[in-house]
């Protein structure tokens, strides 16, 4: 786990970039890669390719980066972790081979030199990476199908600037802070920004799933090279039984955690009292590992409530033999540290609090690497949307389809002041009528039409043309899954988990110089479990995983309320005299305000 950039002064008029603006752009991502530091430039000053390392597999410095290939003709900087690295390796040497080190960095190499682009279709991990080539002189970028690591990408129009961070762009100098209507926009409506947009015009995410080559003519258009849609569309032809379900699921998260503990530090995980990171426990146990460490915050503000998770964890950190690590958490130190949450959050956020602390004690106690259990609501069905969406759909999609009558009723309502009260159900008959558009509905922290309280008029015009939102959630259903439920999971994982959880676990893990592994996150898992998925109803598949492990989680975790890895962040900002209906939503939005102004371009 690292962070890494480039630049490539592709334009033949382009100035040479500076070391100045290269060393900027890597330095600023320190706390992603405290262990090493590396630098390499072109012969002709025109390419210059930096990282900062976290030493996870093979720790010693044959592993350094920018890595070399033999015959120097490739030169690679990496961010994330190729667990299927050994079998690559495997199968190269088998074919003639030899490699100079134990780190799955090299295995990237060889397969480049030997396959080009479609090598990215032979890797399960997590990934960002750039390669560039001296005899093609090109730049070859790659990010995972999930878009767990992230990867941005700055053209002017004669340089590339590529970093792992948004904000490690901006510190190089050279990139222009032009504010981006749709970032903003983006934020305001879901609490994150959707990728690809950023809040600068100049800077882009390369698509979670996507390649992109960049020669001396500029970059060409990123390439798609994994569907999370695809997946669930082509899974939907298999048929498999009712009674082949829990078997299929509980051999594939068995094969997915075992992938995950490929390391040459420890491996800890984030322990909450929920089903998800309480049976990755327990199959972190089954897969070998003898030694675990689990890691459970605790708030004064929860203890005696359903939401405190410390009691509960600790009872599963027994079941497993688990070394438990109970941290608490109180308000003087989230105060403490929320400058340097704001200043570590590479992209505004409403969430990821939860994660920083987690993070933060899993580092205390020594730890490099955690398992964390995110992504488990959605592979297996865990949220509500997985029943609102398509009864919205089912019950509205006829009424919806007439022109305006959506807008007329919501003006109506709004006329009475119910749109005060209640904004989405004023909007329900407006945006329930197809998937895309009643997934909006159902995620927006505010919704097209609330903008106009907060944003100038121009903005939001320009951002919300150029956004598109009920467009922009439908790039999720491209092919559109068979199923609702697959649906909803492509939905979810395209856009929440990707915009919200995985960068969240980003740019918070990193923070502390943590790399945090998400073994529900995986595209072996989904590919296993693609057709699977629709039979998921009514919490199915989160009994089956209660199951997986051999000695199965204790039945108190499957009766107890789903609460969420929560943070009492609302009472530690609120005031205690607001006692209104709407001090939740009041507060929701003084937080998400907050957070853009310690963002604004």
């Amino acid at each position: 786990m690292c962070g890494l950039n480039a630049i490539f002064a592709y334009h033949p008029a382009a100035n040479a970039p500076s070391r100045r603006e290269l060393l900027a752009t890597r330095d600023a991502m320190v706390a992603r890669g405290p262990d090493a530091a590396g630098e390499w430039w072109s012969s002709d000053g025109r390419v210059g390719l930096g990282h900062r390392r976290l030493a996870i597999q093979d720790l010693s410095d044959r592993a350094s980066q920018p890595m070399h290939s033999p015959c120097d003709r490739f030169v690679v900087v990496f961010n994330g972790e190729i667990y299927n690295y050994p079998l690559l390796r495997t199968t190269l040497e088998r074919d003639g081979v030899a490699f100079r080190s134990d780190s799955d960095t090299e295995v990237l190499l060889h397969l480049y030199a030997r396959e080009g682009s479609a090598m990215v279709t032979r890797l399960r991990g997590m990934y960002a990476f750039a390669i560039w080539d001296r005899t093609a002189k090109s730049l070859f970028l790659a990010r995972d199908p999930y878009g767990i690591k992230p990867l941005y990408v700055a053209d002017d129009g004669w340089t590339v600037r590529v970093a792992s961070q948004v904000k490690a762009l901006v510190a190089g100098g050279a990139v222009s802070r032009e504010p981006e209507p749709a970032g903003i926009v983006g934020f305001h409506l879901w609490g994150s920004v959707p990728e690809p947009f950023t809040l600068y015009r100049t800077i882009r995410a390369l698509p979670a799933g996507h390649s992109q080559l960049i020669t001396s003519q500029g970059p060409q258009d990123p390439q798609c090279h994994t569907s999370i849609a695809a997946v669930f569309a082509n899974g939907s032809m298999e048929r498999l039984s009712q009674d082949e379900v829990a078997p299929r699921l509980r051999t594939a998260t068995r094969a997915s955690v075992a992938a995950h503990l490929l390391s040459d530090v420890e491996v800890g995980v984030f322990l909450s009292a929920g089903i998800d990171s309480s049976a990755l426990l327990g199959l972190m146990r089954d897969a070998g590992q003898q030694r675990i460490r689990a890691v459970t915050l605790a708030f004064d503000e929860f203890a005696g409530t359903s939401e405190d998770e410390a009691p509960l964890a600790a009872a599963v950190a027994n079941h497993y033999e688990a070394e438990h690590v109970i941290r608490r958490v109180s308000e003087p130190e989230f105060r403490t540290d929320l400058p340097r949450i704001f200043e570590a959050m590479d992209q505004p956020s409403i969430d990821g609090i939860n994660t920083w602390f987690v993070a933060k004690a899993t580092r205390e106690a020594g730890l490099k690497v955690a398992i964390s259990g995110v992504g488990g609501d959605e592979i297996l069905a865990g949220y509500p949307s997985f029943k609102d969406v398509p009864r919205w759909v089912r019950w509205l999609r006829l009424p919806a389809s007439v022109p305006g009558l959506g807008r007329a009723v919501r003006v109506l309502l709004r006329d009475f002041g119910v749109a005060a009260s209640n904004p989405k159900a004023v909007g329900l008959l407006e945006y329930g009528g197809s998937y895309s558009a009643a997934y909006l509905l159902r995620r927006a922290v505010l919704l097209p039409f609330e903008l106009h309280e907060l944003l100038d008029p121009d903005l939001l015009r320009t951002g919300l043309r150029s956004l598109n939102p009920v467009d922009r959630v439908e790039t999720a259903l491209e092919p559109v899954p068979s199923h609702p439920l697959s649906i909803v999971a492509s939905l979810e994982s395209c856009h929440y988990l990707r915009n919200q959880l995985l960068r969240d676990a980003d740019w918070a893990g990193m923070a502390h110089s943590l790399e945090i592994r998400t073994p529900l996150v995986d595209i072996d898992l989904l590919t296993a479990l693609s057709s699977v998925q629709p039979k998921l109803k009514n919490g199915l598949g989160k009994r089956i995983l209660a199951s997986a492990p051999d000695r199965p989680l204790p039945a108190s975790l499957l009766t107890r309320k789903k609460t969420g890895f929560g943070v009492p962040i609302k009472r530690w900002t609120e005031s205690p005299k607001s006692q209104r209906p709407q001090a939740s939503r009041l507060t929701s939005r003084k937080w998400a305000l907050e957070v853009f102004a310690r963002h604004q371009p």
